[in-house]
């Protein structure tokens, strides 16, 4: 639970970040009409819009297979660090070809991937630097070098550096049928590993030493997964620039991961959040004024997360959270009746009448508190109020409540289980009797019938418990023991 917590905070913030990044828009227009925007786009008759539908969807459905692995393997820093690590590659690679040549920036980015690799393994085989240490150094001192030779690059004034800034947060309006080629090229490249491979993977993922030792080449499919990861991010930084493109590749991956619990039906699902994800991006980027397609495609996937994470069946936060708060009613409501049982088995039984203010004493309410816990016993039909003259308080403290035959039921019901535990501690578990009130509090709340029968008969159905004070018995609930009313 505290891990969903923090991971719904951290994409709260990743959500005002990408709200804040400069990135170009597809539909860059100064007047957009909502209606007439979302036919063109939906019609895909225009082949600009074809193609960032088709490179959109391509990058979600890379990164969302890859990024499996990035997940389930615990390599998401490492993308992060590898990512960031391309972009001197990427300057290198535009000051040798003097061009945005897609190769040239290819070679380039795969050689400063090569190169942090290297580095990485450096620092942690020969120097025995700690992973994260060495992936913080890794992904700071390269992105570091990037962002000065790109200010280089800019003050030089190459005749075509307009749009190299593109690869810091992405420009899908400048997509090309090469960049397409590069991305389906990737995709076919990665898809046909992990099929050819999928066993070999699951088993190395699950347990690397006994793969290893049942003749699995787990350091080479490593090894292999390291250059896909590449692959992926190389081809999605005209998108999503090398800032956001961790992101897809471990967003939709968080996501499935949420809601599945085998690998095949977790990578089809990661696929299929990552493609949404590119496409719903793609679509908004294309609606209106000022809005960044990159980061818009990583705030759908990041609001696909949130929407598992708060509505996923059974565990879903917002799910747990009402859950929590019905409990929460249901033990307020019991401890009220329990309450009411003390004070009428305080006055021997003789009367079933109790003043607010008698059951403000108990249960150490306020008025307004114990006024609302009343409300919601007389609207569960456990009880009656018998307003009498009010005093010059807000509330009535002289009214009287009243358990109906249900609700005497369910006090005799809680108090019984709160009694038979007590005893149960002290009998059996050897507690001493005044070290037994805080456990039996928790678990007359949770304890079952049957497990109420059991503990009858280990204790051969006791009358009283550890202080004395009598246990009602099966027919102590019955409607008709009520006390008499005064």
């Amino acid at each position: 639970m505290d891990k969903e917590k923090k991971l719904f905070v951290t994409f709260v913030l990743l959500f005002g970040f990408c709200l804040c990044l400069e990135a170009k828009q597809i539909n860059p227009t100064t007047e957009v009409e909502l209606l007439t925007q979302a036919k063109r786009f939906l019609q895909m008759e225009d082949p600009f819009i074809l193609r960032v539908i088709l490179g959109s969807i391509l990058m979600g459905v890379s990164c969302g297979l890859i990024g499996s692995y990035v997940v389930t393997r615990r390599l998401s820093l490492f993308g992060d660090t590898l990512s960031h690590a391309l972009l001197p590659g990427v300057a290198v690679g535009f000051v040798w070809s003097g061009s945005k040549d897609n190769l040239s920036l290819l070679i380039g980015a795969m050689f400063a991937g090569f190169l942090g690799v290297s580095c990485l393994s450096i620092l942690r085989k020969i120097y025995r630097i700690q992973g994260d240490s060495s992936l913080g150094i890794v992904l700071s001192a390269f992105y570091a070098v990037g962002i000065c030779m790109l200010t280089r690059i800019q003050k030089l004034g190459f005749s075509q550096q307009s749009g190299l800034e593109s690869f810091m947060f992405g420009q899908v309006s400048a997509i090309s049928s090469d960049d397409l080629y590069l991305l389906l090229i990737t995709l076919v490249i990665i898809g046909s590993f992990v099929f050819l491979n999928y066993r070999q993977l699951l088993a190395s993922g699950f347990d690397p030493q006994f793969s290893q030792s049942i003749g699995i080449p787990t350091e080479f499919l490593q090894y292999m997964l390291w250059v896909l990861i590449s692959f992926c991010i190389i081809s999605s930084l005209q998108l999503v620039g090398v800032i956001l493109v961790s992101a897809m590749l471990v967003i939709p991956a968080a996501t499935a991961s949420l809601l599945s619990k085998r690998m095949n039906s977790y990578l089809l699902l990661s696929c299929c959040i990552g493609a949404g994800a590119g496409f719903g991006g793609a679509f908004l980027s294309f609606l209106g004024n000022n809005l960044p397609t990159g980061p818009l495609i990583v705030l759908v996937s990041a609001s696909f997360f949130l929407l598992v994470l708060l509505f996923r069946p059974e565990k879903g936060l917002f799910l747990l959270w009402l859950k929590s708060r019905s409990e929460n009613s249901r033990i307020a409501i019991e401890n009220t009746l329990k309450a009411a049982y003390q004070i009428i088995e305080k006055k021997d039984f003789r009367e079933s009448e109790i003043s607010f203010f008698e059951m403000m004493q108990k249960r150490g309410l306020s008025s307004p508190e114990l006024t609302e816990e009343v409300s919601s016993l007389k609207h569960a039909g456990l009880a009656t109020i018998c307003h009498l003259a009010k005093t010059e308080k807000t509330i009535p403290l002289q009214n009287i409540i009243t358990l109906t035959p249900r609700g005497w039921e369910y006090a005799c019901r809680i108090v019984r289980n709160h009694r038979l535990w007590e005893l149960y501690l002290t009998n059996e578990a050897q507690y001493a009797p005044d070290h037994v009130h805080e456990d039996a509090e928790k678990i007359e709340h949770i304890i079952g019938e049957k497990t109420v029968r059991k503990l009858e008969r280990l204790l051969k159905n006791p009358k009283k418990d550890p202080h004395g004070k009598l246990i009602p018995s099966i027919t102590d609930v019955h409607q008709e023991n009520l006390p008499p009313k005064s």
